[in-house]
């Protein structure tokens, strides 16, 4: 039997309901019973077998073209299936690694990429952007601590508990693949090795209080350099302090120091604010006095001078008119004492008493109808202060000694001695 043969597939089901060559595609029962059989008949086994229809079907005929073109299909169906395993995809956020029998070979870039099926060839997918993060000396919480990472010793001899958390990033996937067999591991080593060496050559109170940034920035250099010393293509993006304090056992009694250091920085605080408040206005007042005591220098200095160029010039004059000299100084003389008298006394010659003017008061009265006078000009009376009546008019002794009582100027001096002069 041939597989040409129309009726292929359809012998013994003439009966019942057989189906015509052009009836419709023949039934995959008999296509598979018959390529059963015909496998039989290649390994030397004889056709038929158990079952209604075995001892009635004639022996199939095998065609060796039929076995080699259905082998020949199913090879290049299955080579194309091979060859289709080997596309791949890369996302934007990764970078694909071609091993060639285990060895790399290539990196690529993101997008469809093809390699060569396995076993020749395998990739393997790296995320670059995806930040990582590692934790030393608690897991997931602050208070699930871990104190083997967690407690260190400071350059003073003391221990602190700190807990921080360790971001990086992937900046090399050859290096990060190939390199280390647990770069992930590493990171955590070589973040605790940077962090207990940094805090070893500190002090307590730089590591809790006024140090956390620089210690945190100096460990992820130091982490940096170790990782990058080991190849491990990984790059640090930020070490981040969650907590730093002493350890349980001794936390009243920190607290307790740290409060007394608190009470100590605000007193010296309260006496440096004292102390620029009192300072300046110490230094102000001694300034004051210094240009005070400088001031009163200078002008007895000033005044002594003039007085030695004034006497110089009395005597250069004196030589010249003793008489008007003597004269003058004796009414600069006594112009000097009365004026700072209210009462003046005037001897009147010839009658051997003393005359009492009340020159002060009559100064005020004078003073007191003045401006009455210039807001009543047109009224002939003038108001005078109660009292006894006082005439306006100086007496013929007060105009003869001219200075006396009031104020003496130098016009008026000037005047007297060029009549002196004139008489002489």
């Amino acid at each position: 039997m041939s597989l040409n043969d129309p009726q292929w597939g359809n012998r013994g089901n003439d009966n019942g309901g057989g189906r015509r060559p052009n009836q419709g595609p023949p039934d995959l029962e008999e296509l598979w019973r018959d390529f059963n059989r015909k496998l039989s008949g290649l390994f030397g086994r004889k056709g038929g077998g158990s079952g209604n229809d075995g001892g009635n079907r004639p022996p199939v005929e095998f065609d060796p073209k039929f076995l080699g073109g259905g082998i020949g299909i199913l090879v290049a169906l299955l080579v194309v299936v091979w060859l289709a395993s080997g596309f791949y995809i890369v996302d934007a956020a990764y970078r694909g690694l071609v091993l060639q029998f285990g060895k790399f070979k290539e990196t690529t870039e993101p997008g469809l990429r093809w390699r060569l099926p396995y076993p020749i060839q395998s990739h393997e997918l790296v995320n670059l952007t995806g930040v990582r993060t590692i934790e030393v000396g608690y897991r997931g919480s602050e208070k699930n601590k871990v104190l083997k990472e967690a407690l260190m010793l400071t350059d003073d001899e003391n221990i602190i508990n700190i807990q921080f958390a360790v971001q990086y990033v992937l900046k090399d996937p050859v290096e990060y693949i190939f390199q280390n067999r647990h770069p992930d591991d590493s990171v955590m080593q070589a973040a605790e090795t940077a962090i207990r060496e940094i805090v070893g050559k500190s002090r307590m109170d730089f590591v809790l209080y006024e140090g956390r940034e620089q210690v945190a920035a100096n460990a992820s250099k130091l982490m940096q350099d170790i990782l990058d010393r080991y190849k491990t293509g990984i790059m640090i993006s930020k070490v981040t302090m969650q907590n730093a304090q002493p350890p349980e056992q001794v936390q009243a009694a920190f607290d307790d120091a740290v409060k007394a250091g608190q009470d100590r920085e605000r007193q010296k605080n309260e006496g440096q604010a004292y102390a620029n408040d009192v300072i300046p206005k110490a230094q102000g007042t001694a300034a004051r006095l210094m240009q005070e005591a400088d001031g009163y220098k200078q002008r007895i200095i000033a005044t002594a001078e003039g007085d030695a160029s004034r006497f110089r010039q009395i005597h250069t004059e004196y030589a010249k008119a003793p008489e008007v000299t003597r004269q003058r100084m004796y009414l600069e003389t006594m112009q000097t004492v009365y004026a700072n008298t209210s009462k003046v006394m005037v001897d009147a010659k010839g009658q051997g008493n003393l005359l009492y003017l009340p020159l002060d008061k009559l100064m005020n009265a004078a003073a007191a109808a003045t401006p009455a006078v210039a807001t009543n000009t047109d009224s002939a009376v003038v108001p005078r202060a109660a009292g006894p009546v006082v005439s306006n008019e100086a007496p013929p002794q007060v105009e003869k000694a001219p200075g006396v009582g009031g104020g003496y100027s130098s016009r008026d001096r000037e005047i007297g001695l060029r009549r002196d002069r004139e008489s002489r």
